[in-house]
């Protein structure tokens, strides 16, 4: 196993240096359909924050060195940040880049349809909250500008469960035309900034929490991970994103589901898993507070082919019941991917098991 500085030098080596596809501080990612041949360059933000702010949290356990290039690093990503914000600047934040839109980036078909074009997000606008200190008047609009687009106020939820459609819950989306969406991930990452910025709780928190705590409780997130998190639809991503939330903060909603969680992911551990999806469910326990044993696990950057923390799923908007089931198949969903961020899963899961 490589050591921790030099996984943090590998993933310093990866941030972009400027180039056609990715502007200097961005960390480069590709979207793909295997199923069909389907690869393109990817200039997205995502990776960057998330990757920041994984960083930022892991600090405190790297040597001074690497303390160093988290700083470096840190600051070349945030630097992109306003390339992605709201076209009419507001502060939301997009997928992809704004002004002009670059949707589907490096595209041949969907870059030239404005039906293509995503609003901003609630998932992107989080990250970059996390990672970028807003002042505490822009964190309580975001507050505010979050219930606006929340399930029940403009319109009701129609692709979930039907004993979800009334939950106030957040939606995955801004966007006043756009389909109101729940994501167990998605849901636990803008918790993850309501908590940190330690903002007002209402309806929308509370009702957020009964979506992320039902789908564990009803088992649903192991048998059908797509209908409960559309764009981290599988079983790994819901685990960990949960128990990153419940790690960092004492939720009292979610502690009933803390013994089923640890119960279903130690049982998932049984079984053959991927490396990065064994170290993903193993960084989960350590974060609901269960020792792990060390095991070496000799990571290389092949073993990262592949793996996909996130999707876009082609028909995941449409309401017609067919469509919906379609959804599902890999045949209709792009999948991203990111060596850096494959490297910040392996530096956090080296971190928690030195630290435990």
């Amino acid at each position: 196993m490589h050591s921790l500085d030099e996984i943090i030098e590998r993933i310093a080596e990866l941030q972009s240096k400027g180039g056609v596809y990715f502007d200097e501080g961005l960390f480069p990612a590709r979207r793909t359909n295997r199923l069909i041949g389907y690869e393109r360059p990817d200039t997205t933000v995502f990776f960057t924050a998330v990757i920041v702010f994984t960083l930022q949290k892991l600090k405190p356990f790297l040597s001074p060195v690497s303390q160093q290039q988290v700083d470096e690093i840190t600051e070349k990503g945030i630097r992109n940040y306003p390339k992605f914000q709201n076209k009419d600047g507001l502060k939301t934040y997009n997928f992809w880049k704004t002004t002009p839109s670059k949707h589907f980036p490096n595209g041949r078909v969907f870059r030239h349809f404005d039906h293509f074009r995503i609003p901003d997000d609630t998932d992107d606008t989080a990250m970059i909250y996390l990672t970028s200190s807003p002042a505490r008047a822009e964190t309580l609009w975001l507050k505010e500008k979050l219930s606006l687009h929340a399930n029940g106020t403009r319109q009701y939820i129609r692709n979930t469960y039907p004993d979800y459609r009334t939950l106030k819950a957040y939606s995955t989306w801004f966007g006043k035309n756009m389909y109101i969406e729940f994501d167990a991930c998605v849901l636990a990452n803008v918790l993850y900034c309501i908590y940190e910025f330690q903002l007002p709780l209402n309806r929308h928190d509370t009702d957020s929490l009964v979506y992320i705590r039902s789908v564990i409780e009803t088992g649903r997130y192991l048998t059908e991970p797509f209908r409960c998190a559309h764009q981290y639809p599988r079983t790994v991503p819901i685990i960990y994103h949960v128990a990153r939330l419940m790690g960092a903060f004492f939720v009292p909603e979610l502690e009933p589901i803390r013994e089923k969680l640890i119960s279903d992911t130690q049982h998932l551990l049984q079984k053959p898993q991927t490396i990065l999806d064994e170290i993903c469910l193993k960084t989960s326990l350590m974060r609901l507070g269960v020792k792990v044993k060390h095991a070496s696990l000799n990571v290389q950057g092949k073993d990262f082919d592949g793996f996909y923390f996130f999707i876009a799923g082609l028909l995941t908007a449409y309401e017609h019941p067919l469509l919906y089931r379609l959804a599902v198949s890999p045949l209709f969903q792009m999948r991203w991917e990111c060596e850096a961020h494959c490297w910040t899963l392996v530096a956090e899961y080296l971190a928690l098991l030195q630290n435990q």
